[in-house]
């Protein structure tokens, strides 16, 4: 079955504010990797889903929003990248943390779903981390998500009330405010 996109991604938490969430986890990213508490590989990799873009309305691979690696990729000692996304895939897909569907609820799996844990599901973001050791992984995609969640939230309230939140350009109907 091939799904088209149909619907546009968010609004208020696009590539720019994906990055700008990355951005400002790197300080605490970059210091647990070079003191090796938050793991051995000393690399990253951080695999960002669009919350507003879901498996119904497009293909995985449609779906992400930002990527981010730390590290010198050409010494890595194993695929953290294809890693990440496929735990950024499960948590997108099952709407739920990869710790969850790994231990708790694991009849959600599918046979090409990963066995490994890492990812996360934070108020409709998935996130997937891979390099640290699982629970560091989801430390760090949950603070992600959290970020871009705020990130989210201060663009919310800076934009005016109108039917539509595309860019208000004063031409179309639907970007008159709201009375």
């Amino acid at each position: 079955m091939t799904i088209a996109q149909t619907t546009a991604g968010s609004a208020l938490a696009g590539r720019a504010a994906a990055k700008e969430a990355v951005d400002l986890a790197m300080p605490m990213i970059e210091r647990g990797i070079a003191s090796r508490r938050i793991g051995e590989s000393g690399f990253l990799h951080i695999v960002i889903m669009d919350p507003a873009l879901h498996p119904q309305d497009c293909r995985f691979e449609q779906a992400i929003l930002y990527e981010h690696s730390v590290g010198d990729r050409d010494a890595w000692d194993a695929d953290y990248a294809q890693y990440a996304r496929e735990k950024a895939r499960v948590c997108w897909r099952a709407q739920r943390n990869g710790h969850e569907l790994r231990y708790i609820a694991p009849q959600l799996l599918r046979p090409t779903d990963t066995g490994v844990w890492g990812g996360i599901w934070h108020e409709g973001i998935a996130v997937g981390v891979s390099g640290a050791d699982p629970w560091f992984d989801e430390a760090i995609g949950t603070s992600i998500a959290s970020l871009l969640r705020a990130i989210a939230k201060k663009k919310a309230l800076q934009t005016p009330e109108r039917l539509q939140l595309g860019e208000h350009d004063g031409t179309r109907p639907h970007s008159l405010p709201l009375i």
